[in-house]
């Protein structure tokens, strides 16, 4: 059994949200676990799951006690089960992995360097994304991002995104069902400068049909409603980057 770290802070606390996912959580698991990083907590926030995942969880709590199983109450969605692992998370940065993706084990390693490089409250890197049946595809990102260039398009998947709470603090996801984690990027960016980005994959996104963000015409109303509602911008505004953001998405989903 691996020890666990006596600091009051430890490096990374990782936030990953679980509702039915028995199939592919245990994977996504072993990615962390495999982490040239050690100095890690990763919260399993389970969002009233049916199936065995609190079992594959549990078991893997009690080999490695830096894996802590957190409950919701009856299904609350991503961003509350994210805000419900920030609450418990006592490292230094914060970072992000949903039960059905997996991390390259350079990953963290690779993106602290950079952060400690060049200051940047948020990293991001680039992913491959792959079908249950079929080739993975490279998705590139530019090697740094401004809030307007972000507000143009979201090039940072969130299960790349690693924030700073020493620069930051605590930042709670926006109380969104879609569009959560762009709104806290945006939020971040706004206040405390641009992001940095590892140009090159880190993690591997599972791309599955009947996902929330298959249904590209509520996803662009709910990125509609993010700019109007959270950011506050001009429906004028707001309509210039929708069309940006789309443009982006399209090339995006063609390039799949």
């Amino acid at each position: 059994m691996i020890k666990p770290f006596k600091r009051a802070m430890i490096t990374v606390s990782i936030l990953m949200p679980a509702f039915n996912a028995a199939h592919t959580i245990d994977a996504a698991i072993a990615s962390v676990c495999a982490q040239n990083e050690r100095d890690w907590q990763l919260l399993v926030i389970d969002d009233s799951s049916t199936d065995a995942t609190c079992e594959i969880v549990s078991a893997r709590a009690q080999t490695d006690p830096r894996i802590q199983l957190l409950h919701n109450t009856g299904p609350r969605g991503a961003a509350f089960a994210r805000n419900t692992g920030l609450e418990v998370a006592t490292g230094r940065y914060i970072a992000f992995l949903d039960s059905d993706d997996q991390w390259l084990p350079d990953k963290l390693t690779q993106q602290f360097a950079l952060m400690k490089e060049t200051g940047a409250p948020l990293c991001y890197g680039g992913y491959y994304a792959k079908r249950e049946a079929g080739p993975r595809n490279t998705i590139s990102v530019p090697p740094h991002v401004t809030y307007e260039q972000l507000l143009r398009g979201n090039v940072i998947g969130c299960l790349t995104a690693i924030y700073d709470t020493k620069i930051c603090g605590k930042v709670p996801m926006p109380p969104l069902k879609r569009r959560h984690d762009f709104a806290l990027w945006l939020q971040i960016l706004k206040t405390h400068g641009p992001a940095c980005g590892v140009t090159h994959p880190v993690a591997v996104l599972r791309l599955a049909s009947g996902t929330l963000s298959s249904n590209k015409l509520t996803s662009s109303y709910d990125t509609w409603r993010m700019y109007r509602d959270v950011e506050k911008l001009s429906a004028m505004t707001s309509a210039v980057y929708l069309f940006r953001h789309l443009t982006q998405r399209i090339w995006r989903y063609r390039k799949l």
